[in-house]
């Protein structure tokens, strides 16, 4: 039985092959800042992109205020038209000052700007009625002027290669005129859940009309997890037949999964299909020490012609939810920058018990500084586990839980 550590570095050392092999695709910009279909929010880029253009790409103003030349400071001088922002100025002569807008062009002769608090009106529009300014004391060249290439010169890297796509590095993007770059294709994630149970979407609410149907927790919940991360994913139910399992998988894969993640079929019942069809293709079954989610499998499988990594975790949904935080999150998370769950030891609020030969992680929520429990450690408590806002690590080699003994906790949300 393998420890957690010892599992999820086999996990992610079986993905990065593959992952670091993906194609590039060239995106526009609007298309990225609308989250280009899946994958939203986690993009990188494979390229260096540098600016065409400096940043700003004209000295304008940092303030409302008037535009004056420093040559003037102590002297009044004569209020000539204002500058909006937008507008293409005319040249400023010795002794005149121009109402100015922030961000708006300075003219050609100034080189500083008055902000129009320094003014008996103290504001606009009503300094608008300036027909003389007093330029202060003390103005010198550059004084609130956004200099042009002070951001960004010309010609500068605007994000190396590897570069997450944030949305401040679009908006750098979109100022310098910068039209669409190359970015990595997000991995495509097959989500497969297995049972014959699993009732389809348009399927009646049970034959005896009380509802009684297993609807499919794992896909749902699991494509929502894999998006978190930048990944795309479809999801399939496939049944516990053999025979209907290995073609319906295939035609699933086809030439589009970079990854096969699969739910249920891998334990030590009599109808494991995954475990009874894919073992002879590649899949390792692999018990690790955690409760939930102790069984495990993982392998390069050959699927539809080729070798596909293929990820299995348990069928219960929270030892899904589970697997997919401990193993697989990590793994992509790195590939793309997302950050890690955020992390802390804090005391536990209440006693619990633990399987002293496994790795236990509970759910829980966090107040006054301490961890409570959510419910029981049972694999079948989804509700609980929405409920929860932490995951709560007790390790391996602990029987039981007091007040006060200090646990690791994963914040969820």
């Amino acid at each position: 039985m393998r420890t957690i550590g010892q599992h999820r570095d086999e996990v992610a050392a079986l993905l990065a092959p593959v992952l670091a092999a993906r194609a590039e695709e060239t995106l526009p910009l609007d298309a990225l800042a609308d989250g280009a279909g899946a994958g939203r929010g986690y993009r990188v880029l494979t390229r260096a992109v540098s600016a065409p253009v400096p940043l700003p790409v004209f000295d304008n103003s940092q303030m409302d205020g008037f535009a004056v030349r420093s040559t003037d400071a102590g002297n009044d001088v004569r209020v000539v038209d204002p500058i909006p922002a937008g507008a293409v100025p005319a040249p400023l002569g010795p002794g005149t000052a121009a109402p100015i807008m922030t961000g708006a062009r300075i003219p050609e002769g100034a080189d500083a700007v008055v902000p129009v608090e320094a003014t008996p009106p103290g504001a606009f529009p009503a300094a608008l009625g300036l027909d003389v300014l007093t330029v202060p004391a003390g103005t010198t060249t550059g004084t609130f002027v956004r200099r042009v290439g002070s951001d960004v010169a010309v010609g500068a890297e605007l994000a190396p290669a590897g570069s997450p796509v944030t949305p401040a590095l679009l908006g750098a993007l979109a100022s310098a005129g910068v039209r669409e770059v190359s970015v990595v294709r997000p991995v495509h994630v097959l989500v497969v859940s297995t049972g014959s149970e699993l009732a389809g979407d348009a399927a009646p609410d049970g034959l005896d009309g009380t509802g009684a149907v297993i609807r499919d927790a794992n896909g749902v919940a699991l494509r929502a997890a894999l998006a978190e991360v930048g990944a795309i994913a479809r999801g399939v139910r496939l049944s516990d037949a053999p025979d209907a399992f290995l073609p319906g998988l295939e035609s699933a894969v086809g030439d589009w999964a970079d990854v096969v993640l699969t739910t249920g079929g891998i334990s030590a019942g009599a109808y494991e299909v995954v475990r009874q069809v894919l073992e002879p293709r590649g899949l390792a079954v692999t018990p690790v020490a955690m409760q939930p989610g102790g069984p495990q499998a993982l392998g390069l499988v050959d699927l539809a012609g080729r070798r596909v990594p293929v990820v299995a975790f348990p069928g219960n949904p929270v030892s899904a939810l589970v697997s997919f935080e401990v193993f697989l999150r990590p793994a992509l998370a790195a590939l793309v920058g997302a950050p890690d769950r955020p992390t802390a030891e804090l005391p536990a609020a209440e006693s619990a018990s633990s399987p002293v030969g496994k790795h236990q992680v509970r759910r829980g929520r966090v107040a006054d500084g301490r961890v409570h429990f959510v419910g029981g450690p049972s694999s079948h408590l989804l509700g609980h586990l929405a409920a929860a806002t932490h995951l709560v690590h007790v390790p391996l080699g602990t029987d039981s839980v007091e007040p006060g003994d200090p646990l690791t906790v994963w914040s969820l949300r």
